[in-house]
């Protein structure tokens, strides 16, 4: 039987909206098989690993100089829905990038939105969440 948290165990499409299933896309990179070749390919699997409550890829993905020692999702928040607003660089050549993105979430029957511009740098050809601009 599969551990939670693995591809494996979360059939369906993908959170991160790509159109492909959770197997072919996000889950693979939160399994650590492959790594994201892109600053927005990391955002989306960023995304839904706060969907599926992947803690432990969320923390490995968070670059160094910005990483909280410890992380805890709200068990409130239910992600419903990212959408990428633009994108700047994080290209495969690229050794910083920008994301802009809305997430949609609702907690207790209210729906709200996180607004947020991102900014990602690559390091030994990993891409990592750096912070987020002001």
């Amino acid at each position: 039987m599969p551990t939670p948290g693995t591809t494996a165990s979360r059939p369906g499409r993908c959170p991160c909206r790509s159109g492909d299933s959770y197997l072919d896309c996000c889950g693979p990179l939160h399994d650590g098989l492959s790594f994201a070749p892109t600053a927005e390919r990391l955002m989306r699997s960023r995304y839904s690993a706060f969907v599926v409550g992947d803690v432990g890829y969320l923390l490995s993905t968070w670059h160094p100089s910005t990483r909280p020692h410890e992380f805890e999702l709200d068990a409130a928040l239910v992600w419903t829905r990212l959408d990428i607003e633009r994108t700047e660089r994080g290209g495969p050549f690229d050794t910083d990038g920008v994301v802009e993105f809305t997430a949609q979430c609702r907690a207790g029957g209210i729906r709200s939105r996180q607004h947020e511009v991102s900014r990602f740098v690559r390091v030994d050809r990993r891409w990592l969440y750096l912070d987020a601009l002001d």
